[in-house]
């Protein structure tokens, strides 16, 4: 039984990460109709410049670990928003597979590129957390301080984003142009800047979100962002893609499954597994558990 509850704590802090980068794909989804292949590599290159900033920010004690996530998102804001413009913004009125395969080409050119030696290098890097990781023991259940502060960013940046999107000028505007492009540029709402924004939110997320899981699980390499990016588009899909709770159901379904699967049936069955229950999931519901069903527009 303890045992048990250790591996949902594990799928919990596992299901976290996949919420941050999760609601990345979510956000771009809902407001463009895109599906941001490019996102797990995002990831990516916040956790090597998170590492990056471990060594940089070393002398500063405590303030190390905030330092390197708030460079993490800085660089892969400033990234994301370079990444609209550049490979989607000329492409938002062509035909949706022109979009997608742009996608995919972003992800390929980063994830090579990455590997160049004078980049990232295409070899492991092992991780020397900044903080220590107590374990403590409550109620027979071990919990460390990684998995702790990881639920507690996590939280509080959820609570953050759903503050900003249903609480503010810039959320009101951005479900706006979800709803309709046309209808928010006649309300005066400025489209190009609300994308914008959204990919830089977007991938400020996955940056902490790659600085918490090189906490969580410390090594880092160019093409890390390949499964927990597809596993996070998936999750994202699961709970009902264009939707933030969604994502969030979603990615913490994902972290059990995988983790449950891993620890009582077999490490090599755990992604069939977590696909096939999305596909099980699609059948019967295809908007997913909390999409709802309906026409789309075109």
């Amino acid at each position: 039984m303890e045992n048990l509850l250790d591996q949902i704590i594990n799928g919990l802090q596992l299901g976290f990460v996949y919420a941050l980068i999760a609601l990345g794909y979510t956000m771009v989804y809902g407001i463009i109709k895109l599906i941001n292949f490019a996102h797990g590599d995002v990831f990516m290159v916040g956790a090597f410049v998170g590492f990056y900033g471990f060594t940089l920010f070393a002398a500063y004690g405590w303030m190390t670990l905030p330092l390197s996530i708030l460079m993490a998102i800085v660089v892969c804001t400033v990234l994301g928003v370079a990444i609209e413009r550049i490979a989607y913004r000329p492409l938002r009125y062509a035909p949706k597979i022109a979009a997608l395969i742009s996608a995919l080409g972003v992800s390929l050119f980063l994830e090579y590129f990455c590997s160049l030696k004078f980049v990232f290098g295409p070899n492991y890097r092992v991780v020397t957390i900044p903080i220590q990781n107590t374990k403590h023991v409550i109620a027979g259940i071990t919990i460390t301080d990684v998995q702790i502060l990881i639920a507690a960013l996590v939280i509080v940046m959820l609570v953050g984003l759903q503050y900003l999107v249903f609480h503010t000028k810039i959320g009101m505007a951005m479900r706006t142009v979800a709803f309709d492009h046309d209808a928010a540029r006649l309300m005066g709402i400025n489209v190009d800047t609300v994308i914008s924004v959204t990919f830089a939110l977007g991938s400020g997320l996955a940056a902490m979100g790659g600085v918490l899981f090189t906490l969580a699980y410390p090594q880092v390499y160019p093409f890390m962002g390949i499964m927990p990016g597809l596993k996070a588009f998936t999750a994202a899909v699961l709970g009902g893609i264009g939707i933030i709770p969604g994502a969030v159901l979603g990615s913490l379904i994902m972290g059990q499954v995988e983790t449950l699967t891993s620890a009582f049936i077999s490490s090599q069955l755990r992604d069939a597994i977590a696909f096939s229950i999305l596909i099980l999931v699609l059948l019967i519901r295809p908007s997913g558990i909390l999409g709802k069903g309906g026409p789309e527009k075109v």
